[in-house]
C-alpha cells in the first residue's frame, strides 16, 4: 500500500490507505459554517503518484506547494510553486505533476468566495511508517 497525504494549513487533511495497494484519503469536507476559512481540498482520492522506486526504499518526505486558487476554487497552474522542497527531487516533481488534478472548494471570506494564495502540504509517507493514518 501508498501512502500520500494531502493536508490543508488551518484546515487540516489527512490520509488513509485502501487495500490493493490503492491510496485514498479522508479529506476535510466543506462544512455548514465557512464563513472564513482557506480552500478546502475536495478530491475523493488525493491525485499524487508516490514514486515507486521511493517508496519501496522507505523514503518518506513533505512537500509544501504554493498554490492559488480564484473564487470558484480552480487552481491557477502557472502561479504554483515549491514554497519548501522535500529534498528528494522525485518526490517534489511527483508533487507538481498532480497540481492539475487537484479540486478544492473556494477561500471564503465573509461567507463569500473569494481568489486566494496558499500552502498545500504534500505528506509522502510509506504505509507502517510513523504514525499510523486516522
Amino acid at each position: 500500500m501508498r501512502m500520500v497525504l494531502l493536508g490543508l494549513v488551518l484546515a487540516a487533511g489527512a490520509g488513509a490507505c485502501r487495500e490493493g495497494g490503492e491510496r485514498s484519503a479522508q479529506l476535510p469536507q466543506p462544512g455548514a459554517d465557512r464563513r472564513d476559512q482557506t480552500p478546502i481540498s475536495v478530491n475523493a482520492d488525493p491525485p499524487v503518484q508516490y514514486p515507486p522506486e521511493l517508496y519501496e526504499r522507505g523514503v518518506e518526505g513533505t512537500v509544501i506547494l504554493r498554490l492559488f486558487v480564484d473564487s470558484t476554487g480552480t487552481v491557477i497552474a502557472d502561479s504554483t510553486r515549491i514554497q519548501e522542497p522535500s529534498g528528494h527531487a522525485a518526490l517534489d516533481s511527483a508533487a507538481l505533476a498532480a497540481v492539475p488534478s487537484l479540486r478544492f472548494a473556494p477561500a471564503l471570506r465573509d461567507g463569500v468566495p473569494v481568489s486566494t494564495a496558499f500552502e498545500q502540504p504534500i505528506i509522502f509517507q510509506p504505509t507502517g511508517s510513523g504514525e499510523a493514518a486516522p
